[in-house]
């Protein structure tokens, strides 16, 4: 239990907020863009370990389409539950990240990253330190986006 709780802070650590000191808020509205399938992660040794689900605005779907090359602007928002005994129920949401296209963010693969707690508040997390390593390691070459369009039905 304590490794699943490490790992879960882990987690919270690599996809944290945005390095700016006022990070952006929650996009309203994103449960009406695109959700990708339930992916759930029952490795209690992975950084993923959970269950969760990509949202992705137009311009990100065009950018999955695009075998992940994203437009300025692409946002998407990826919310995290714990997993319930029965592993087919979502458990309670324990936070949501936000990546948004920002060629600003040169430290940051030209993303945004920001992360928020259950309750949408901000993190405050940074990170270059803390969330762009693991995106450089597994995405490099997708636009240091993990997820692609076969997350999804486009």
């Amino acid at each position: 239990m304590k490794s699943a709780v490490l790992l879960m802070s882990l987690l919270f650590l690599c996809l944290a907020a945005s390095s700016e000191a006022a990070s952006p808020a929650l996009p309203k509205g994103y449960a009406a863009w695109k959700k990708s399938e339930r992916k759930v992660v029952t490795d209690k040794n992975s950084l993923f370990y959970g269950i969760h689900y990509i949202y992705a605005d137009k311009k990100a779907q065009s950018g999955y389409l695009a075998d992940n090359r994203f437009a300025e602007g692409s946002r998407i928002v990826v919310e995290f539950f714990t997993i319930k005994k029965d592993s087919s129920v979502d458990g309670p949401k324990n936070m949501v990240v936000l990546m948004q296209k920002d060629k600003r963010h040169t430290e940051t693969g030209g993303w945004l990253f920001a992360g928020f707690g259950a309750d949408g508040k901000s993190s405050g997390l940074d990170p270059v330190s803390t969330c762009f390593g693991c995106h450089q390691q597994e995405a490099a070459k997708r636009d240091f986006v993990i997820s692609t369009k076969k997350d999804f039905k486009l």
